[in-house]
């Protein structure tokens, strides 16, 4: 293609790109777009298209690399030897360098790389680990995995919620129906029970609304018994919840929080005000003006009348701290779409401020989860889901006749009851709302996390069994049948896919691109049985 258009070869590598296979078709291996070569001008942009197409594609000569080439509509595909096709995309498995898979493609070349934090998770401290901070704690993963199998440095946080009038209220609840007994026992179903309790004895009681603002103002003040209570609140919390991330594969670099930034978010008022952006509403509040007129249409509130200040004051503390102490190259917010506004306004303060860093913090939003209930009834608490996930699943397996003898049922259960709740939360475009479905997320077969395990449990298996026969050396021209092929054509899209996620952090492309790799994988186990074939072919 270079010599023919006179051109360096690497005006069409971005050009070109892996085509998708389907498992009853054949087809090429890779494919340009005319379309891409008129824009960036290497073609005429005018004349007709297709002409154009038939006639570059007459002049392209087949070599040793490609033995085929033909056009499409507007597109010239190409087949790749394949006995070569077959040597280069297993050779990385024959040096045990498996795990760079797909890593070291030129794709990645434009991908900036250096310190990325992600903020993901963030549950409110003293109580349960609630059922709708599952989304963010395994998006979060996800994208904190991805950005350091791509290369970067990742600092992963969880922002905790551990600060507010909630805390007065359960400071003084605390007081009049806690006990320290029952809180080593069972701490956040205690922590739990006095904060209903509290709060129902508020509703109708001037006097304990009063113990809850006094202690509130105990904790802002410092005073040592509020703030030793409040810290044993926050460690039980913070040692129950790792018990969850556990369980979800999760884990943090950073535990901070509001607490951390209440007295710099005092400096940030100070900031704001000398700066001439804070203003005073009507109401008696201090507001920054975010309208582009500046006629105070498009406010947002930092400053409560009584001067205490607000989650978003805290925020922009928090954002100011994390760049002065990591500096970060790019910093992630992983929460619900709810808070979109918020976190447009958080990041226009900051440019206002004068943050040009404001411009690499970035906003993943999702959307809710509809209908997660457990067999006893709606779900609050994430442990309850992850606990029927393995309970059904262990059901699932008592069931079904395939099912092998293993040394621990119930972690297995655990471990694809899991993948099935991740996978069922990642087919679809994160920002789309979902309906939860028992049934269908733990089915065998179809497009499910159980179905995924399965496949590699079943290739693990085979590796097992054949762990005493002594490796071949390998011939490519043993693996030619077209099921052998039509996985090796869907792999060569692998580093595509990697880079769309990289791009948009959405997790359906990987995981598409997995479930299909494994309904191929199914269709070769059929046609391309290992047992019965001859020792060379089923050493391969």
């Amino acid at each position: 293609m270079g010599k023919t258009l006179q051109q360096s070869e690497d005006a069409f590598i971005p050009a070109l790109s892996a085509v998708p296979v389907f498992k009853k078709q054949q087809t090429a291996d890779f494919k340009l777009p005319i379309s891409t070569l008129r824009i960036s001008g290497i073609l005429p942009s005018s004349g007709d298209i297709q002409l154009q197409t038939e006639y570059l594609a007459t002049q392209l000569k087949q070599d040793s690399v490609v033995e085929d080439i033909s056009a499409g509509c507007g597109v010239i595909n190409f087949k790749v030897n394949r006995k070569l096709l077959v040597q280069k995309m297993l050779e990385p498995f024959g040096k045990e360098e498996d795990e760079k898979f797909g890593l070291n493609s030129e794709l990645f070349n434009t991908l900036k790389r250096g310190t990325t934090l992600v903020e993901y998770s963030s549950p409110n401290i003293a109580k349960k680990f609630h059922a709708g901070h599952l989304r963010s704690t395994i998006i979060g993963n996800f994208i904190a995995n991805l950005k350091q199998c791509l290369g970067n440095n990742v600092i992963r946080m969880n922002y905790l919620g551990d600060w507010g009038m909630q805390f007065g209220l359960l400071g003084a609840g605390f007081g009049q129906f806690g006990c320290q007994e029952k809180l080593k026992q069972n701490p956040l179903q205690h922590l739990f029970e006095v904060y209903v309790q509290v709060n129902k004895e508020a509703e109708h009681n001037e006097d304990m609304k009063q113990a809850a603002r006094d202690f509130f103002r105990q904790l802002e003040q410092h005073e040592s018994e509020a703030m030793s209570l409040w810290q044993q609140f926050r460690e039980i919390t913070v040692d129950e919840y790792q018990h969850v991330y556990k369980r979800l594969g999760v884990h943090f670099d950073i535990y901070s929080g509001e607490s951390f930034h209440q007295d710099q978010a005092q400096e940030v008022m100070q900031q704001l005000q000398s700066q001439g952006l804070l203003k005073t509403s009507e109401r008696g509040t201090g507001v920054v003006d975010l309208s582009p007129a500046g006629d105070m249409s498009s406010v947002c509130t930092v400053l409560r009348s009584d001067g205490t200040t607000l989650y978003i004051t805290r925020d922009l503390a928090a954002a100011i701290d994390r760049t002065e102490k990591y500096h970060f190259d790019e910093m992630i917010y992983v929460t619900d779409k709810s808070q979109a506004n918020h976190f447009h306004q958080l990041f226009q303060i900051l440019l206002a401020m004068g943050h040009s860093w404001a411009d690499r913090c970035q906003h993943v939003p999702f959307g809710l989860v509809r209908g997660m209930k457990t067999r006893s009834g709606e779900v609050v608490f994430l442990e309850d889901v992850l606990d029927e996930a393995r309970a059904r699943m262990l059901h699932n397996m008592s069931q079904s006749k395939t099912t092998k003898e293993m040394d621990d049922r119930g972690d297995t259960a655990e471990k694809v009851g899991i993948s099935a709740l991740i996978v069922q939360d990642f087919k679809g475009s994160l920002q789309s709302d979902y309906s939860f479905d028992w049934e269908r997320m733990l089915q065998a077969q179809g497009d499910t996390g159980v179905f995924l395990q399965y496949s590699h449990a079943r290739l693990c298996s085979l590796i097992r069994r054949n762990e005493g026969v002594e490796a071949a050396i390998f011939d490519p021209a043993l693996l030619l049948e077209q099921p052998s092929i039509t996985i090796l054509q869907h792999l060569l899209r692998y580093d595509e896919v990697l880079y769309q996620s990289a791009q948009d952090l959405q997790p359906k492309h990987i995981v598409n691109f997995l479930l299909k790799l494994c309904h191929l994988i199914a269709s070769a186990h059929r046609e391309l049985p290992v047992k019965g074939s001859s020792q060379d072919v089923a050493q391969v």
